[in-house]
This record gives C-alpha cells, sequence and structure tokens, in this order.
C-alpha cells in the first residue's frame, strides 16, 4: 500500500492551500467580500483534485 503523490496531486492541494491563506488575508485586511470569495475557491479546487482521481481511477480500470 505504497501510494505517493503525483505531481498534479501536489498542485492541487498547493493551490488550495494558497487560496486559503489569501482569502485569509484579504479578511484580515479589511477586504471581506474578496476574502469571502477566494474562500469559495478551496472547496471547488478540491472537488476539482477528488473529480481527476475518479476519472484517472476509472481510465485504469
Amino acid at each position: 500500500m505504497n501510494k505517493k503523490l503525483k505531481i498534479a496531486d501536489v498542485l492541487i492541494i498547493l493551490s488550495a492551500i494558497l487560496s486559503l491563506i489569501f482569502s485569509e488575508t484579504l479578511w484580515f485586511k479589511g477586504e471581506h467580500e474578496s476574502g469571502i470569495f477566494i474562500g469559495l475557491w478551496v472547496p471547488s479546487i478540491l472537488c476539482f483534485g477528488i473529480y481527476l482521481k475518479l476519472l484517472n481511477k476509472t481510465k485504469n480500470d
């Protein structure tokens, strides 16, 4: 059960973390609407990553 993260997985996780940090930065600078807007990207990015994993799994089966 030795599973390694692929480059695409790392990039998706990194982009989700960076958008979370960026949204929190905007929020604490007082730009609340922009912070919420960017913060809504995080679950969308992670769902896209799950979708890609499912596509890859069905392609390999």
